[in-house]
């Protein structure tokens, strides 16, 4: 594949910036989904049932949400560093609660911290990777494909730590986030980045008016409808259904994450070659094919092969959307904060629903309300393909 050239035409600050995105990002990707590998094991050691467990998993991205439009507006008042690095101290007062108590409430507020954090880190890096790269979907999919690299890890991270010291070993699983993202911190507060300049555009929500932007935050919200909940469910789904055990349902997790890696991966080779539109099409196809495919049967490996093909087809639907958008990131700013506040609306949404349908009609009818969100995800990225031909 070589050093794309986006990279090679960048001087070394700005080198360094990129490299410094790309490694907090892979972290946001290990704490983002380790909550799914958690969730069991923290739900069976403090007693909670699938009603609350959801309600952890949509306060996580009600913290997603909130970190939208914070994140937006920060930075223009305080600066872009100051304000990440704020926003990231969350993080490690999230994963310090879930450690020290089991209360609900507190869980809850653990959990939204998580999300304020990850949605901060998302806004920021997504902003300054389009901004530092001139848009290139290249760039945006490297940046998702390290996050996919920090998410497959997590089942293993916590694999490892419960071996070591049992179910309780996801604290020391929690311990090792706190310390990742200490570091993390520390990389950012020594870049040396712009500030967002006061201009009009800053604070403008003329895009709203665009109907792209509305397509595009229709494609994102489905999306991350179906992400937040697969991610936070699908270990769960795997153990209740008794359909295999529990560390082979930690391992499909990881290897969701593995496939998501090296769809990004050739999604980043081929961006420039195949038009997005085509790419969203096809991938977004691949999505819902698979995922039927996946509630349809109780063969580990029809199951296996169904994860794979799932992993692929998501992969590029994130960043190939944004990409799609790039351009008028650059000229309004806020749009990322609003993109990512009305596609942290699904995410909030899908795994309190799901939660809920599983106590009242098992945890099988809770994963088929995924469907709904990625056939609507599939119509709006038809919608997409018709709106770029008559543009």
């Amino acid at each position: 594949m070589g050093i794309p050239s986006f990279y090679t035409e960048l001087d070394k600050n700005n080198r360094y910036i990129l490299k410094c995105c790309f490694f907090v990002f892979a972290v946001n990707g290990l704490y983002a989904m380790i909550l799914g590998s958690f969730l069991p094991l923290i739900s069976s050691e403090y007693g909670l049932n699938n009603t609350v467990s959801g309600a952890l998993l949509s306060a996580h991205q009600t913290g997603n949400l909130i970190a939208g439009f914070i994140a937006g507006v920060l930075p223009i008042y305080l600066g872009r560093k100051k304000s990440i690095l704020f926003l990231c101290s969350f993080v490690v007062m999230g994963f310090s609660i879930m450690i020290i108590t089991g209360n609900p409430v507190l869980l809850i507020l653990g959990f939204l911290f998580t999300g304020l954090s990850r949605g901060s880190i998302s806004n920021f890096n997504n902003t300054v990777v389009n901004e530092v790269s001139d848009s290139s979907s290249v760039a945006l999919n490297i940046l998702h494909s390290v996050f996919a690299v920090g998410a497959l890890t997590a089942p293993f991270l916590v694999i490892a730590c419960t071996n070591i010291a049992g179910d309780s070993g996801w604290k020391i699983a929690a311990g090792v986030i706190i310390l990742l993202a200490i570091m993390s911190m520390i990389l950012f507060s020594r870049m040396k980045i712009d500030d967002v300049a006061k201009r009009k555009e800053s604070t403008s929500y003329q895009f709203l008016k665009l109907k792209h932007f509305w397509i595009v935050s229709g494609i994102l919200f489905f999306y991350l409808c179906a992400e937040s909940a697969i991610n936070g469910w699908i270990v769960k789904y795997f153990i209740d259904s008794e359909i295999m055990t529990r560390e082979y349902a930690q391992m499909l997790a990881s290897l969701l994450w593995a496939v998501i890696l090296a769809g990004r991966l050739t999604c980043a080779f081929i961006g420039d070659k195949v038009p997005k539109k085509m790419l969203l099409l096809i991938t977004s196809i691949g999505t819902v094919a698979f995922y039927l495919l996946l509630l349809s049967t109780q063969n580990i490996l029809v199951i296996t092969i169904a994860i794979m093909g799932l992993g692929f087809s998501m992969a590029g639907i994130y960043p190939i959307t944004v990409s799609t958008f790039g351009g008028t990131i650059k000229l309004y700013p806020m749009s990322m904060g609003v993109l990512l506040m009305l596609g942290g609306i699904g995410s909030i949404l899908m795994p309190i629903i799901v939660g809920s349908l599983s106590d009242n009609f098992g945890i099988w009818a809770g994963m088929s309300a995924i469907v709904v969100a990625i056939v609507m995800m599939l119509g709006f990225v038809f919608t997409n393909v018709f709106h770029v031909r008559e543009s």
